[in-house]
């Protein structure tokens, strides 16, 4: 008898286990959409490259011409913050802000209000339009929301029901095949994304992860995002530099984050009476502003920055107050209203404070700039991890790990004292409190009509 019941867990468990035709179906499904994420992923990137070469052949020139993104830039951040506001109201800023508030939800259908095929398409043509136009954004951070879009209409197809894990999983997979960054990816969905650890929903990112990056280095090849960086940083002559640019860091990307989750939450109110007037304007104006910096930086905080940070990494120092004209167009871009992400150019950013710093101290160019771009990444976003394994994995640079570590952490520690309250995360609540009162509305009108 006692031999029989304790047969009965395992017959339990190896039914639950069977491989049926359901389950077939539900990995399939799964495959599919790892591998549609990493094929639009690297789509994705080719069109906001070249997206960025066309404004920058078209505008960068002496003469007149040069200032032609005082009309351009206004017009297109205008045009984007209009489509975006009617047709595709969730695709507005980063993207991750929305993935997060999509796990959050349980409901299906508000879920969709954040993440469907129509959201990713718009956040692709829009964000592209963005960089076509000068804005100083990413396409990494909507690529998220658009990997996240198309893993969870995979679990609507596939009948799957762990909509929170597969939410996390195309996150990841996003992040990966953006950056050919497997182990960020990874990183981002732990400690970004979930602030959690499950080994089942760690194995479902894994694999997502895994997919989507094969796919797209079949497209792409396999590159290093940067470029591989080979210098290394010695104790006894660079223990300030880390120093430096790690609390340097942490405090100018904590005061950007609090900005950015200030000005967000009062252009939000403002915009309560009169929305589409104030939107157009709101956008007009940070355009206005953008393309203002970028006439006095000679064209070099348009677009991602990807060009900047490549080349202060490389050896090259950028000026010595590139770092704020860049945050400062990222920072109106991002509260413009039109989709687009911070990644990039916040890498821009810490390399420009690293170029800044390490040209102050004596220190390799390069090196400063790759511990720059940690320091403030990690200061933004408040992912001490992510922040490291993105940039050793981004330039290559495993020679740095113990320094990269260290000023990722000091970035995080002094980012910590400026604000408590991480950048996404504080964004998102902000979407969930407007899914949250649209619900209240809907069965407050529900209550009324019974």
């Amino acid at each position: 008898m006692n031999q029989r019941a304790a047969r009965i867990p395992l017959l339990r468990r190896s039914r639950a286990l069977a491989i049926t035709p359901r389950f077939w179906k539900q990995r399939l499904v799964f495959w599919a959409g790892a591998l549609a994420i990493g094929i639009v992923s690297a789509a994705f990137a080719w069109l906001a490259d070249e997206a960025q070469a066309l404004f920058g052949a078209a505008f960068r020139h002496e003469g007149w011409l040069r200032y032609a993104p005082l009309l351009a830039t206004p017009a297109g951040f205008a045009l984007c913050a209009w489509i975006a506001f009617r047709f595709v109201p969730a695709s507005q800023g980063s993207g991750i802000p929305q993935a997060i508030a999509a796990r959050h939800l349980r409901d299906d259908t508000e879920r969709a209000g954040f993440l469907s095929l129509r959201i990713a398409a718009g956040k692709i043509v829009l964000t592209v339009l963005g960089l076509l136009c000068g804005a100083s954004i990413g396409r990494e951070g909507p690529t998220v929301q658009v990997g996240a879009s198309i893993m969870l209409q995979a679990a609507r197809w596939g009948g799957m029901a762990q909509a929170r894990g597969l939410i996390l999983a195309g996150s990841a997979a996003g992040i990966a095949a953006a950056f050919n960054t497997p182990l960020a990816g990874i990183v981002f969905a732990i400690e970004e994304m979930s602030k959690t650890y499950q080994a089942r929903t760690n194995g479902i990112v894994l694999s997502a992860v895994i997919i989507a990056g094969i796919a797209a280095i079949a497209l792409v090849g396999n590159y290093t995002y940067f470029g591989v960086v080979a210098i290394a940083a010695e104790v006894k002559r660079d223990w300030l530099l880390v120093v430096i640019c790690g609390v340097a860091g942490g405090a100018l990307g904590a005061g950007f984050s609090s900005a950015m989750v200030s000005l967000t939450r009062r252009i939000r109110r403002l915009r309560a009476a009169t929305p589409l007037v104030r939107v157009l304007a709101i956008a007009a104006g940070a355009g206005l502003l953008v393309a203002l910096v970028g006439i006095l930086t000679g064209g070099m905080t348009f677009g991602t920055g990807y060009a900047e940070a490549r080349s202060a990494i490389e050896g090259t120092p950028l000026p010595a107050t590139f770092f704020l004209g860049k945050l400062v167009a990222t920072l109106a871009s991002s509260l413009s209203g039109i989709p687009g992400g911070l990644f990039a150019p916040s890498l821009s950013v810490g390399a420009g404070l690293g170029s800044t710093i390490g040209s102050l101290l004596g220190s390799p160019i390069g090196l400063a700039a790759v511990l720059g771009m940690a320091a403030y990444f990690s200061g933004v976003v408040q992912a001490p991890m992510t922040a490291f394994v993105i940039i050793v994995e981004m330039t290559g640079n495993h020679e740095n790990v113990l320094a990269l570590m260290a000023v990722s952490m000091l970035g995080y520690g002094t980012a910590r004292l400026v604000s408590r309250e991480p950048l996404y995360h504080a964004l998102s609540r902000l979407f969930i409190a407007d899914m949250l009162r649209r619900r209240r509305a809907r069965e407050a009108a529900e209550r009324t009509g019974a």
